[in-house]
């Protein structure tokens, strides 16, 4: 098929891409290159999809009618799965415009190109931050999820009732996909996993919020990109649906913690803080609709999948020292 990822340079989308690419599959990536973190690391992510047969990739901000417009009507793509967003919870307190663009404009662009088009299927990354302040655990996609506590999970519930509306008015199959916390090689700069492996690294004491008294449910990038590939794939899907994409396995903070120091060989130093606004104090994924109707099923613990991050992470390290 061919398949349009936007944010193909950034952490799901390269890893999506790359795997379709492998099955076969014609990608056209979409990315602006924005500063968020590191250019470097998203121009490296880039370098490798574009080796491979089969990808097209184009700089370009999703916001961008004219050009988005175009490559629509170019390539009559079979799937779009967007994934381009402004990342961020703590980041849409002091740029809350960024993710108004980049977000509910954006996503705007990708639906009016895909009712122009035509387009079978739009598969789209909401989040599990709209679950907010819900405290009945795990969450489920049945939840009301009517009380966001950051606006960058307030935008994510908005790209959810825009998806709706199109499906009501055009018939276009919109399928949403609550990510929980993804973490793997090639991962993000600004998440735990990655901030936590520098500093200890580096001797230096790590942030750790809420006194570290928080859960999470992580979630190996493996896993979330043969979810998404199923929501792209899987027949007999209702036109509208949302999916918990997690591990179904909240972890303790400290845990994770524990584990980095562990495949490091060091002594984390650590400096307790309050929890953060808009920080939600525990995730847990309830993934039994994407198991039956997606086949979804994660296989991946921290255990493996933290070793497995740091071992990419020296690696890359080395090469961009030695490059």
């Amino acid at each position: 098929m061919k398949i349009l990822v936007t944010g193909s340079a950034g952490f799901i989308g390269f890893n999506l891409a790359n795997s379709l690419l492998d099955e076969g599959h014609e990608v056209v990536g979409v990315d602006n290159f924005n500063d968020y973190y590191s250019v470097k690391l998203k121009r490296a992510r880039h370098a490798l999809l574009e080796k491979q047969a089969g990808y097209s990739g184009c700089e370009s901000d999703i916001c961008d009618v004219d050009v988005i417009k175009k490559l629509f009507v170019k390539y009559k793509f079979d799937r779009v799965c967007h994934l381009a967003a402004q990342p961020g919870i703590r980041y849409s307190l002091q740029h809350p415009f960024l993710y108004q663009k980049s977000n509910v404009q954006g996503f705007l662009t990708i639906l009016e190109a895909c009712r122009a088009a035509e387009t079978p299927r739009l598969v789209y990354a909401s989040s599990s931050s709209v679950y907010g302040g819900n405290r009945r655990l795990p969450f489920c996609e049945s939840d009301v999820v009517d009380s966001p506590i950051s606006l960058y999970a307030a935008t994510k519930k908005a790209n959810e009732l825009m998806a709706h509306v199109y499906t009501h008015l055009y018939g276009i199959q919109m399928i949403g996909l609550r990510l929980f916390t993804v973490y793997g090689p090639w991962g993000r700069p600004d998440m735990a996993l990655w901030l936590f492996t520098e500093a200890m690294l580096k001797g230096e004491p790590i942030q750790v919020f809420n006194h570290g008294k928080m859960r999470r449910d992580f979630a190996y990038i493996d896993d979330i990109t043969a979810g998404i590939r199923s929501a792209l794939f899987t027949e007999g899907l209702d036109q509208y649906d949302l999916f918990n994409l997690g591990n179904h396995q909240p972890e303790q903070l400290m845990d994770l913690i524990n584990t980095i120091a562990g495949a490091l060989g060091v002594q984390p130093k650590m400096e307790l803080q309050p929890i953060q606004p808009g920080d939600l104090v525990e995730t847990y994924a309830d993934i039994e609709k994407a198991r039956k109707k997606l086949h979804f099923n994660p296989c991946t613990r921290i255990s493996e999948g933290i070793p497995r991050f740091v071992n990419w992470y020296r690696q890359y390290h080395g090469l961009m020292r030695n490059g």
